[in-house]
């Protein structure tokens, strides 16, 4: 399938909405063209000077327009794809495009997997003492929260390509578990450090048996 490209260093889940201002000329166009003939328009990830995945977003809303054109956008991610080719301009317009496949996402988590996730995601935020967003377990899934759980670009990047969900949700668990051992031990630390030059009450040492060495 041929669509439209507008290649950015950023990863966009699936379900999540995507705020973007676009200021160039040749955007402007895809954004018109987005307006006028309800297309959809892909987002492939720029990452060392490549482009292999991204997710095709919708336009929903055209927020705010300024007098040199630039515009705030608001767009909906709907499905990931990988690029097959690429094209600087598209055959009469101005933007990039190229072809795409999408593959088949594979539906084969478990409850007691996402479960287990959402309970990790809840520790890791009680040792950072922020407050848990709210989730409606009945439709979480591995995108839900992705942005939420402290990846990194690349660890991001890497969860997009991967195709069936329990896959995604074993690696956000890795991520979470191992994440959550470094701030305990962390915080343990900090607890360490907090208490050295405070009064403590120690046990008094019983000295009759002790010998020189």
């Amino acid at each position: 399938m041929r669509i439209p490209l507008f290649p950015l260093k950023a990863v966009f889940f699936p379900g999540e909405t995507v705020p973007l201002h676009i200021f160039e000329e040749r955007y402007k166009d895809l954004i018109q063209d987005c307006q006028q003939e309800a297309m959809t328009f892909g987002i492939p990830v720029y990452v060392e000077d490549t482009i292999s995945f991204g997710t095709e977003v919708q336009l929903k809303e055209v927020v705010n327009t300024y007098a040199d054109g630039s515009m705030d956008v608001v767009c909906v991610a709907r499905q990931v794809f990988r690029v097959v080719s690429f094209q600087p301009e598209l055959e009469g317009k101005r933007y990039p495009g190229g072809d795409v496949t999408f593959p088949e996402p594979i539906q084969d988590a478990d409850p007691a997997q996402k479960e287990a996730v959402l309970e990790a995601s809840r520790e890791l935020y009680r040792l950072m003492d922020l407050s848990f967003p709210p989730v409606k377990e009945e439709v979480f899934n591995s995108f839900t929260l992705a942005h939420k759980m402290g990846l990194s670009f690349q660890q991001e990047y890497q969860l997009l390509q991967l195709a069936s969900e329990k896959v995604r949700l074993q690696f956000l668990l890795d991520h979470l578990n191992q994440t959550a051992k470094v701030l305990s031990q962390l915080n343990h630390t900090r607890e360490l450090i907090e208490m050295n030059g405070h009064f403590r009450n120690f046990d008094p040492l019983d000295f009759k048996d002790y010998k020189l060495q």
